[in-house]
């Protein structure tokens, strides 16, 4: 059976550009996927395809999952990447999305399945999300960094150059992978403080819908998302102001933020471990009232829920 699994043909699509963002190292505070899922639900993405686990995945990583259907039966549901098409008819281009979690092998071979995959629907450029941990406060502009394997994209993306070198993922092989074929391809980086990284960041997935729309020329109604984010800042916002220690952490990140910006030099910053655990002890002093408890952004029926 191959991997690629055709539920449907989209035919006609008009000049698509394939987007993708997939689950896990990639995607801190669950911004990546939030955005693509958000997109897709706002512009009405139907289900035209999948790739099938068993290629690509360790099951023992990215377990699947059973539940109890009616009548008492069991049902597995196992790990996969859906494909979805959206048409945009006042826009430029339709869309084809890509998500999933980040598989766990033979990453060459899927990045040639989705090569072909978007060579076969006569894609033009392919678009990669992804979210990173940084030394950022939650009460700036989201940073967003990418790269390009053209100029003309370049200067589309109007972010600062990725400058990031160490380990990477699937997007980044992908992003290799397209560029070496000759697809045209770029890659949406956003920022997420570290000190808050358990929960959901819509503020982040905001801010990479926003910077998508203006590399593919396909525009959405955020304004669900934009209430989320401020939720989510709100949220924030409250948990620092109540401990003394994590306030301080997060003054010196705007501090830093501040200098860099004036050029005045670097601040001394504490580290990124420090920050974390001081702002999770607080957090799970809070219980469910913190961001990403019960109620908060990224909770049931939130933007960022899966679309179909």
């Amino acid at each position: 059976m191959p991997p690629l699994q055709w539920e449907s043909r989209p035919d006609g699509l008009r000049a698509p550009a394939l987007v993708c963002a997939f689950k896990g190292w990639n995607d801190a505070g669950d911004a990546a996927s939030a955005a693509l899922s958000f997109v897709g639900s706002s512009l009405g993405a139907t289900r035209f395809a999948t790739i099938d686990p068993e290629e690509f995945f360790d099951f023992q990583a990215t377990r699947p999952r059973i539940r109890v259907v009616e009548g008492g039966t069991r049902e597995i549901t196992w790990p996969e990447i859906e494909v979805f098409a959206a048409r945009v008819p006042r826009a430029p281009r339709d869309l084809i999305l890509v998500q999933g979690s980040e598989p766990s092998m033979r990453w060459r071979s899927f990045c040639k399945l989705v090569l072909d995959l978007a060579e076969a629907l006569g894609t033009q450029m392919v678009v990669s999300l992804g979210a990173l941990l940084a030394d950022v406060p939650h009460s700036r502009p989201v940073g967003v960094t990418g790269l390009a394997s053209e100029p003309s994209l370049v200067t589309r993306l109007n972010v600062n150059p990725a400058a990031y070198e160490g380990p990477t993922g699937i997007v980044g092989v992908l992003h290799a992978a397209c560029a070496a074929s000759g697809m045209p391809t770029a890659s949406l980086w956003a920022s997420v403080p570290h000190y808050v990284a358990a929960a959901p960041n819509p503020k982040a997935a905001l801010a990479l819908v926003r910077h998508l729309e203006q590399l593919v020329g396909v525009s959405v109604d955020a304004s669900e998302l934009e209430g989320a984010a401020a939720d989510y800042e709100r949220q924030v916002n409250l948990a620092v102001q109540s401990d003394p220690d994590v306030q301080a952490f997060v003054d010196r990140l705007e501090q830093a933020v501040e200098a860099e910006e004036s050029d005045t030099g670097p601040t001394d910053l504490p580290s990124g471990d420090v920050l974390a655990r001081e702002f999770q002890r607080f957090l799970r002093q809070r219980g469910s009232e913190g961001p990403g408890g019960a109620g908060g952004p990224g909770g049931a029926g939130g933007p960022g829920s899966p679309f179909g």
